[in-house]
């Protein structure tokens, strides 16, 4: 059950995928988390180097669905002016909207990643879909109530796993 809770990768930050690499490994779709994942929580729209790195992805004929736990009006005024489309109040890890963005990509669960920064609800999600997860490294320091209380269980959830040698990287 714990294994759940497991990314399959961990990096610093998103730059850190590559989009020819993502082709290789035959990635076709990336449903990607917005708030700390792509910029911070209170960060309205994407930075240059994120436009950058969406249009990377688009060369390679990637896919990209934004699913957010948060409302309909932050994540539209955010993937709207990138061409990007979203699911919004996804209520994750439940995996109905994993299921819908694989469905409106039209591609199987095996050509997609899952691209998060928080284990209970990204990665969590990911896995239980049986999609390939990426955690990264929050962008921002702070966070919201929930998710205040979402990163004191998993820094509880990783010193558990890396005292048993399930983790492969440094914090």
């Amino acid at each position: 059950m714990l294994t759940y809770f497991l990314p399959n990768e961990h990096v610093k930050t998103i730059f850190d995928i590559s989009a020819s690499k993502l082709k290789e490994l035959g990635i076709k779709g990336v449903i990607t988390d917005l708030d700390n994942t792509l910029v911070e929580w209170d960060r309205p729209s994407a930075t240059p180097q994120l436009v950058k790195w969406f249009e990377e992805i688009k060369e390679q004929g990637i896919a990209v669905t934004i699913v957010s736990n948060n409302n309909e009006k932050r994540v539209k005024e955010f993937a709207d002016p990138l061409g990007i489309p979203f699911i919004f109040e996804a209520r994750k890890p439940m995996v109905r909207a994993f299921k819908r963005a694989i469905t409106e990509m039209g591609l199987k669960k095996e050509e997609v990643v899952v691209i998060g920064d928080q284990l209970l609800t990204d990665v969590f999600g990911g896995n239980r879909s049986g999609l390939h997860t990426i955690l990264v490294v929050p962008v921002a320091q702070t966070d919201g109530f929930f998710t205040k209380f979402n990163r004191l269980v998993e820094r509880r959830l990783l010193s558990w796993m890396k005292r048993r040698g399930m983790l492969y990287w440094e914090e």
